[in-house]
């Protein structure tokens, strides 16, 4: 019976923070096992939150700048984060910040150089997991699914409010996954017009009414008429969906209840299921009561929320666990949800 533990890092496209779990899995005959350790959010300072945002925009040798300071960054965070939690892991599994997503154009970028993380904590890294699945024509996104079919298989569903809405499940076997709709960065960017981070509980968009021609146009880009595999970056984000928002001048927690009401319809029509089975919800949309108060009008499931550990910090969890199968060399990017030409072990080693 082997035993890893592991510092999983994630930084999702939400901007709210670095999140650092110490976790140890342990591979049982029948099942993955896994032990929450230690955790620690660290919000970004306002400097991060403004080099990350504009990190597209960056000439060439700016950008390669970027991932080398922010990968000496994410080092300090974990030697930081290891003097509260002095138990040694065997290795860092670091998603970094992604700054481009384009995998029509098989091209991905997660900024936080491995070497420059080994380099000052003196531990291995496991980074860029995305590129292997984009060169093999997949989507390169979700990778959480892995996560959700051997950490979380008592669930029907896996749904994650991030920075973007994302939906695993099994069917026949396979395990299926894509993104859904953006979340939390359409509440967040709204509410930064009034000078803060978060809608907290979802008391703004709340006390809004629903803008009727906002919610159709919302609900008929095209992205929602795809089917099978499919991801959303910060591009399309940009280009597509925060125009047709920003283009009324109408007020603001109208448009915040137009969005909750657009994300609820869309994971509604999205995700198929009845009363006895399961969703389970984690990330940080887990924590806004009105927005789960819209997704539960929208389904017939039983909806799960977990203990706090488990809704905020999923994914570093899973990031950890998918560093895990890299150093196992076994399948950490299932083609059924990437689709992706084989699946495929995803993930580039710098030793410590």
């Amino acid at each position: 019976m082997k035993t890893y533990r592991v510092i999983g890092l994630m930084s999702g496209t939400s901007l709210d923070g670095l999140d650092i779990l110490l976790c140890q899995f342990t591979r049982k005959p029948d099942k993955w096992n896994f032990e929450i350790i230690g955790s620690m959010a660290v919000p970004y300072p306002s400097s991060w939150k403004i080099k990350l945002d504009n990190a597209d925009k960056l000439a060439g040798l700016d950008l390669v700048s970027l991932d080398l300071e922010y990968g000496t960054w994410l080092g300090q965070m974990v030697c930081d984060f290891l003097t509260e939690n002095p138990d040694h892991p065997d290795f860092i599994a670091s998603h970094g910040h992604t700054v481009f997503h384009q995998p029509d154009k098989r091209l991905t970028l997660q900024i936080g150089n491995g070497a420059s993380m080994a380099a000052i904590s003196g531990i291995k890294v496991i980074s860029d997991f995305r590129t292997v699945d984009v060169a093999l024509g997949g989507q390169g996104a979700p990778l959480v699914p892995v996560g959700d079919e051997y950490l979380f298989p008592e669930y029907n569903y896996c749904l994650n409010l991030g920075g973007i809405g994302n939906v695993s499940y099994n069917v026949g076997g396979n395990r299926i996954a894509f993104d859904i709709c953006p979340v939390n960065m359409a509440i967040n960017i709204l509410m930064q017009k009034v000078n803060l981070d978060i809608d907290l509980n979802g008391d703004m968009g709340r006390s809004g009414s629903i803008i009727p021609e906002l919610l159709v146009k919302l609900n008929a880009i095209d992205f929602y008429q795809k089917e099978g595999p499919r991801s959303i970056g910060k591009e399309w984000f940009d280009s597509v969906f925060l125009p047709i928002v920003e283009k009324n001048d109408l007020p603001l927690r109208d448009l915040l209840r137009t969005v909750y009401e657009h994300v609820a319809v869309q994971i509604g029509k999205t995700i198929a299921g009845n009363e006895k089975q399961t969703l389970l919800i984690t990330g940080g949309g887990a924590h806004n009561t009105f927005l789960l108060e819209r997704i539960k009008s929208y389904t017939l499931l039983e909806v799960i929320i977990p203990e706090k550990k488990i809704i905020d910090f999923k994914e570093a969890l899973v990031f950890a666990f998918l560093g895990v199968l890299r150093e196992r060399n076994e399948i950490n990017c299932f083609a059924s949800v990437t689709g992706a030409s084989r699946d495929s072990i995803g993930g580039t080693v710098y030793a410590g």
